[in-house]
């Protein structure tokens, strides 16, 4: 079937008087309302991890129960990224963008009212629906409305909101809990979210989407979530169900199932959500790849390091906190200038650097002992951080560069997904890593035991983040 490329219908409301405030380019304005919902998804994903203790004593609740806070977040966004990034191609990505901040503020607003553990669970999962909402479409709004030239730079400056809200959530979660409730953590979502709501209905422009006529591939939407929810259980509860139990396992044999289920539904439809030719493409596969495994290292970092920091070293929370914002910040920083830099030079060369710096850093940080000081520690995040943000710029734009513009947001769905996936290996992976060495040890954890499995985890991740180099290194020019 012939595809025809939309044009983006300009429209005197999607035109506002904000192109004359501060003489700036609609384009810009587009980069700030798209930016304002990467930087709320992150903060809002990173703070809430930390308010769990707050919550469970609010509630008089169990850990176990309270975890599902974070989890049913975490599973509902990753299967829901590739719909509505297919949805958005055939609506067009604007409404679905629009629509997903509007779910994301009133399920804010409900998480604060909650009086229970299982209505915050319940409205954690509608906020999931407005996050793959905003997540699978701001990408391709970005790739749309920035020209080639620009692109890298673009993608790097909300890379740098999204680091940005990561770095925020912990700290700015802490102040409002401890100065008001753990519900001001949600509450303070609603008029940030209604602004950018105002702001994304009157600066991005109107599409009108590419295949209104092509029917949503409601079985292979349905056959990939429940697919990846299973892997993504399994994975995130392995390190307490058992990696051997039956649980885990079948929930792994039951993913693998669906998964290719899905790929067989799709390799038949006419018109499938996920538009499996893509991956025919060197330069998407690699980038899809490759960003899997920078996020694996990522978060092997963000899972292990704390255990070291608290338990080895006996610091607290609030400074190891501290000490762990020195990955993102740097990544901020870098970022986006990475993505500009990408645009002259393209991505192979910038990638592939990334990736190896991020080996760099993660070996840094193996070498760490019960002895080292906190200057080492920044020294080895610093590193690990430039890497990724040297690193993800330069991808993302490659990734949504190589995909035609009526599968942009297929392709953002894809880069969201890839994310996600990359995150629960990473936890899964270190925390595999470290209860099995913590549990062979004699020693207790906070000494040797813990200094041999934190070592371990980095120098897994290393090892990976090379892998990543040769995958990036292989997309060719």
């Amino acid at each position: 079937m012939r595809h025809v490329t939309p044009e983006v219908e300009v429209t005197p409301e999607a035109m506002p008087i904000s192109d004359a405030i501060l003489g700036l380019e609609r384009k810009w304005w587009i980069l700030l309302a798209v930016g304002v919902g990467s930087f709320m998804t992150a903060l809002d994903g990173s703070v809430v991890n930390t308010l769990l203790p707050v919550v469970a004593r609010a509630f008089g609740s169990n850990v176990a129960a309270v975890e599902w806070v974070v989890i049913v977040y975490l599973l509902l966004v990753s299967g829901l990224l590739l719909s509505f990034g297919r949805l958005g191609d055939m609506r067009g990505q604007r409404g679905i963008y629009v629509s997903g901040f509007v779910v994301f503020v009133a399920s804010s607003a409900l998480c604060g009212l909650a009086n229970s553990v299982a209505w915050l669970v319940a409205c954690r999962g509608l906020q999931a629906l407005g996050a793959a909402m905003l997540l699978s479409n701001a990408p391709a709004i970005l790739t749309k409305n920035f020209p080639a030239t620009q692109r890298g730079q673009a993608l790097g400056m909300q890379a740098t909101m999204t680091y940005l809200g990561l770095t925020a959530g912990p700290s700015l979660g802490g102040w409002l809990a401890g100065l008001f409730t753990w519900r001001a953590v949600f509450y303070v979502n609603v008029p940030v979210g209604l602004l950018a709501v105002v702001l994304s209905m009157r600066c991005i422009p109107r599409d009108s989407g590419a295949e209104r006529k092509e029917p949503f591939d409601v079985a292979g939407a349905v056959l990939f979530m429940a697919g990846l929810t299973a892997l993504l259980l399994g994975l995130n509860q392995g390190q307490a169900w058992g990696w051997t139990s039956g649980k885990t396992l079948g929930l792994m044999v039951l993913a693998v199932l669906l998964l290719a289920g899905f790929v067989m539904v799709e390799q038949r439809r006419p018109s499938p959500m996920l538009d499996l030719s893509l991956f025919g493409k060197r330069v998407f596969a690699a980038a899809t790849g490759s960003a899997i495994l920078n996020y694996i290292c990522l978060y092997s970092i963000v899972f292990a390091l704390p255990f070291y920091l608290i338990q080895g070293l006996g610091l607290g929370p609030a400074q190891a906190g501290l000490l762990l914002t020195a990955q993102p910040l740097v990544m901020a920083i870098a970022a986006p200038l990475s993505g500009a830099l990408s645009d002259r030079i393209g991505s192979r060369v910038l990638s592939t650097l990334g990736m190896l710096i991020l080996a760099s850093g993660l070996f840094v940080l193996s070498r760490l002992t019960l002895e080292s000081p906190t200057g080492h520690v920044a020294l080895g995040l610093a590193v690990a951080g430039l890497g990724t943000g040297i690193f993800i710029s330069p991808n993302t734009s490659a990734l949504m560069g190589s995909a035609p513009r009526q599968r942009q947001g297929i392709a953002a769905g894809i880069l969201a997904t890839a994310r996600n996936v990359g995150m629960v290996l990473g936890v899964g992976i270190a925390g595999a890593i470290l209860t099995t060495i913590l549990a062979g040890g004699s020693a207790p954890s906070g000494s040797a035991a813990l200094v041999a499995a934190m070592r371990a985890v980095m120098l897994t991740a290393c090892g990976i983040a090379v892998l990543g180099a040769f995958v990036s290194a292989a997309r060719g020019r």
